[in-house]
């Protein structure tokens, strides 16, 4: 369990290091979700390490909450990128409806 842990954790900054060379904004918003994905399996393998006493309630809460800022942080970014290509993409639209392109 603790394997799983080490590499699912890792795995977060990893992802969110690699979006900062992305290809393109598709690719950068990929590798978010993807560190996104590893953070929630994160989660889940410090749940079960607490609910099998592997850790104790102090490492637990301080660990769990971390984890969830993390996750916060991630959702919300995401979240932003994916209005902002919608905004974007009704912004195409109405251009070319209106003729001006």
């Amino acid at each position: 369990m603790s394997k799983q842990l080490l590499r699912c954790g890792t795995s977060i900054g990893a992802n969110t290091r690699e979006s900062k060379n992305a290809q393109s904004r598709m690719d950068f918003l990929n590798k978010l979700n993807i560190a996104l994905k590893e953070a929630d399996e994160t989660e889940y393998w410090l749940d079960l390490l607490h609910e099998t006493r592997y850790l104790n309630d102090i490492a637990y809460n301080s660990l769990n909450s971390d984890c969830a800022e993390i996750i916060k942080i991630l959702t919300s970014i995401i979240r932003r990128l994916k209005e902002d290509k919608l905004s974007t993409v009704n912004c195409q639209l109405s251009t070319k409806l209106d003729g001006n392109s």
